[in-house]
């Protein structure tokens, strides 16, 4: 059996090879997504990338992963209502479909693109039976977005059964999106292999975001407050310091943070699988990391091992 990260014994390139130079084949309804998929035939193992477009290097990452999972690769660009619990931010959430396909175009090895309007995904208006995040979602984005992950499960439940996706790639960066969407697979025994990408930064260490382009040059340099807290913690935690050594390091750099521009939502260790606050000594945790810069919301994190008192 293939391992995570490894292509399934006996696959082909027959979907791959079917993919055309001018770029992935475009559907916008869910019946002509059905009529694309039933011609592969019951041996072509699919991967499944969703998005809500304004497509960067980290999508991208995450698509060439894909690529060498399954032998057909499937993008979703969807933005999703119901994952937004303030209208402002859906009204400004940027869509750039056609630059999104030629860069999907320049990429190569997408086989299709899966770009639904809201009526086609949602066709009675918004949909009465909806997936729960539970407690997990509840807590970190969660408490700072209510409904955020309901809205985002029940739309990734939707997708993976649209696409028959075999296997889905998720990125690092929304730690707690993925830990929701490995407990979902869990909990409701769905048939799709979950793959985490890494995190894909700039050269200065920021996190790339499809909303690093709202920030001004000013916001943007605080910003690195964010991810230099998490280095700062990273460096204190290889060093061997408990838990609120390796926190007090990160809080340390965010407090240098210019107050009018940065306002801080939450700074936390947890347990990468439950999202829940770390409360082991020692292993593997998660310190993640939330603020508002400007009017920009950005989120990152990373994993930190804390080394067993001696």
């Amino acid at each position: 059996m293939a391992g995570p990260g490894e292509p399934a014994p006996g696959q082909t390139t027959t979907a791959r090879a079917a993919a055309s130079s001018s770029g992935p084949l475009l559907v916008h309804s869910v019946t002509d997504l059905r009529t694309h998929l039933d011609a592969l035939g019951p041996d072509v193992r699919r991967a499944a990338v969703f998005t809500m477009g304004a497509l960067h290097a980290g999508h991208l990452s995450l698509i060439r992963t894909a690529r060498d999972l399954a032998d057909h690769v499937i993008v979703t660009i969807f933005i999703n209502p119901l994952q937004f619990d303030r209208a402002e931010d859906l009204a400004t959430y940027p869509s750039t479909l056609d630059a999104d396909l030629e860069r999907l175009r320049e990429l190569g090895g997408v086989d299709l693109v899966f770009a639904p309007a809201v009526e086609e995904m949602y066709p009675g208006g918004v949909p009465q039976v909806r997936v729960q995040a539970g407690e997990m979602g509840e807590r970190l984005e969660g408490a700072s977005r209510p409904g955020h992950f309901d809205g985002m499960l029940t739309v990734v439940h939707k997708l993976m059964s649209l696409t028959r996706a075999d296997v889905t790639v998720f990125g690092r960066k929304d730690a707690q999106q993925l830990a929701l969407v490995r407990q979902m697979v869990r909990d409701l025994d769905l048939d799709v292999q979950v793959v985490a990408g890494d995190t894909v930064r700039e050269n200065d260490g920021l996190a790339l975001s499809s909303r690093n382009v709202n920030l001004s040059p000013a916001e943007r340099a605080e910003a690195l407050r964010l991810s230099g807290a998490l280095r700062a913690a990273h460096r204190a935690a290889e060093q061997g310091a408990p838990a609120g050594e390796v926190l007090s390091a990160a809080e340390q750099v965010l407090a240098e943070a210019a107050p009018d521009v940065v306002d801080l939502d939450y700074l936390e260790l947890v347990d990468p699988v439950t999202m829940r606050p770390h409360r082991r000594g020692a292993g593997a945790a998660l310190l993640v990391v939330a603020a508002r810069v400007g009017r920009t919301r950005l989120i990152d994190n990373t994993e930190i091992v804390l080394r067993p008192r001696s």
